[in-house]
């Protein structure tokens, strides 16, 4: 994919999500107008962007200020406000429901990195051995949740509805041999699902998060080949010219952040440019 040049980005210190209260560079209260305040999932986008904030920000002149946040909600709510000048956890479709149900005027850049959705398991060790009735825990975001049921589709769990895809939800199930009961949890809460369902379909960075390695420990997964679900740096509508971000799309997009993903996570991230 073509990357376009937009953000810009810099420093160092990573804060948690108590300490995000204050404003953006926007803010009239922004301590340092050259730093560009970031709120991201701790893995992997927290990790991608220190190693841009302490490898490569500095050269160009600017400052990252890293906020962490350990929901999907809140870095859409933080940016709409000004808490932040920009996010990065989502992927298109996620953005898209945001935006649609609540109305943010954002603007998506480029790919930086997809986390391939897997399904894993403590009790079973191929998708043959789940159980008659067995319970399977989903994302309960509906992106993530169509996603999720595609999975187990293309692997033979379920059957669709012809052309539904991604989009699909329970009710476009039409064949379920196994019997399989569906159970819808935040995103968040699926690693630690596994006592308690014969498999969950986990997002990678929760996977990642929690000790699970993608590209051995997940029964099936997603490939990377033409995946709509890229996480990606957002921004409010009109910030996507602010030459900070500019300098931080150009970073993300960088051989060396490329090479980065590749060493440290091994197939369980994949760089999308």
């Amino acid at each position: 994919m073509r990357r376009r040049s937009f953000a810009a980005v810099l420093a160092a210190a990573t804060l948690t999500l108590g300490l995000a209260a204050c404003g953006s560079s926007d803010s009239s209260d922004s301590a340092d107008k050259d730093t560009l305040k970031v709120g991201v999932s701790p893995v992997p986008h927290g990790e991608i962007l220190k190693y841009v904030s302490e490898n490569l920000a500095a050269a160009e002149g600017l400052k990252i200020e890293i906020v962490e946040f350990n929901d999907y909600i809140q870095p859409n709510v933080a940016l709409s406000e000004k808490q932040l000048d920009a996010n990065y956890f989502q992927h298109i479709p996620y953005l898209e429901e945001e935006v649609a149900s609540k109305g943010y005027k954002f603007t998506a850049l480029e790919p930086v990195h997809i986390e391939p959705l897997g399904v894993y398991s403590k009790t079973v060790k191929t998708l043959a051995e789940v159980p008659s009735g067995g319970v399977v825990g989903v994302p309960n975001d509906p992106s993530n949740s169509g996603r999720a049921l595609a999975l187990l589709a293309e692997n033979g769990l379920i059957t669709l509805k012809d052309g539904v895809g991604v989009k699909a939800t329970e009710k476009d199930i039409t064949a379920n041999p196994k019997n399989l009961q569906f159970k819808a949890l935040e995103a968040a809460q699926l690693p630690r699902s596994l006592e308690d369902t014969a498999i969950s379909v986990i997002n990678g960075n929760y996977a990642i998060e929690t000790g699970l390695k993608p590209a051995t420990d997940a029964l099936v997964l997603e490939t990377g080949d033409d995946n709509p679900y890229a996480n990606l740096v957002v921004v409010r509508t009109g910030d996507e010219t602010d030459a900070r971000v500019v300098k931080l799309e150009k970073l993300l997009h960088s051989a060396e952040v490329k090479k980065f993903i590749e060493d440290k996570y091994q197939g369980s991230v994949l760089a999308a440019f």
